[in-house]
């Protein structure tokens, strides 16, 4: 084996490594600390239980239906890469010799080498597609659950038969949150993937930044810093 197959294979491994372990990392993370995702939780809860409280839930369905479209849009456009890549390994030769003419393109690569990149790039892509339909499915039991929620005035429900209700419908919305979050992280390290056409050291940077990029947004942007205060001013009324 040689030493650019050796350094190919620690890229991988270090791509993986990267990816798997900052999927664990912000779970845990946001078990003890405010992120995007945790907050967004809380959010939706107080959703849940103001729905419960308005018997127009028209709102609600086009909310859910829009957060739907989304997921769709991905999911779909996750298929059209897909039959792009496969078209690009059915011509392989062909790519490979195309890319070749490409100024800064690793000339030391094979065409070998070139359908082992794309078959990675169609693997989270597949990934992608799967993890995008389940949130799509699991979407479509949230408005379900909208359709068969208690009316406000049905006196027939209990206050805690109804918080029940609330924290269930909101663990399912979270539920297609996260698998929403798990396909669009999908689509990131999938653009890390192209700087390994043209260099192995590209491809590691590229892998490492879009940690740092994630990290950030979940812990550390502006939006997440807006809502946590909201969560926090509002906890701080409630205990006077």
């Amino acid at each position: 084996m040689t030493a650019h197959n050796w350094l190919n294979l620690l890229a991988v491994t270090w791509f993986f490594a990267v990816w798997i372990g900052y999927a664990s990392f912000a779970r845990h993370r946001a078990r003890v600390s405010y992120s995007l995702s945790s907050v967004l939780q809380i959010y939706r809860k107080r959703w849940m239980h103001s729905m419960l409280r308005r018997d127009n839930r028209i709102g609600d369905t086009a909310l859910i239906a829009g957060l739907e479209r989304q997921t769709t849009f991905l999911a779909s456009t996750s298929i059209f890469v897909i039959a792009g890549l496969i078209t690009v390994l059915a011509s392989i030769e062909q790519v490979h010799e195309t890319l070749t003419a490409l100024p800064f393109f690793n000339r030391e690569m094979t065409s070998r080498q070139l359908q082992f990149k794309i078959l990675l790039l169609l693997a989270i892509y597949v990934y992608a597609f799967f993890t995008l339909t389940w949130a799509v499915r699991q979407y479509g039991f949230s408005s379900i659950l909208l359709g068969a929620a208690p009316l406000a005035n049905d006196t027939d429900i209990t206050e805690e038969e109804r918080a029940r209700y609330a924290t269930t419908s909101a663990k399912v919305i979270d539920q297609a949150g996260h698998s929403y979050n798990y396909g669009l992280r999908a689509y990131y390290f999938s653009l890390s993937v192209l700087p390994w056409l043209f260099n192995t050291w590209l491809f590691i940077l590229a892998a490492t930044l879009t940690v740092a990029v994630l990290y950030r947004r979940e812990f550390h942007s502006r939006p997440l810093q807006t809502l946590a205060n909201e969560v926090r001013a509002s906890a701080d009324s409630a205990h006077r």
